[in-house]
């Protein structure tokens, strides 16, 4: 591989379908850059390289990230509910079923 060239994958996932592009970047290539110059747009339309979250290997990276030979950029779905707010959720529904939904009297 040409030494001013870089390796990375980049990967994007919904629900119902994943994929990873290979890719050879020049070296000094931003995330955004490479997500825009990937092609993922042709299977994913949705993505806005602009604007959508990145991270490397489960970590958000910041917008000056220097890849890595062999990084592979993830793009991040926006959240649709807000995790505290599902689980704040849950809970008062857990709560409901302890006082009186659920137990048989055992007389």
């Amino acid at each position: 591989m040409d030494d001013n060239k870089t390796l990375i994958e980049v990967a994007y996932a919904t629900p119902v379908r994943q994929l990873i592009l290979e890719c050879q970047v020049e070296a000094g290539t931003s995330a955004r850059d490479a997500v825009a110059t990937s092609g993922i747009r042709q299977h994913f339309p949705e993505i806005d390289p602009e604007t959508c979250d990145l991270g490397v290997f489960g970590k958000v990276i910041p917008e000056d990230y220097e890849l890595q030979d062999g990084d592979r950029i993830e793009i991040y779905r926006p959240l649709i509910a807000d995790p505290k707010e599902i689980r704040r959720q849950r809970a008062a529904q857990g709560l409901k079923m302890k006082k009186g939904g659920g137990a048989l009297n055992q007389d």
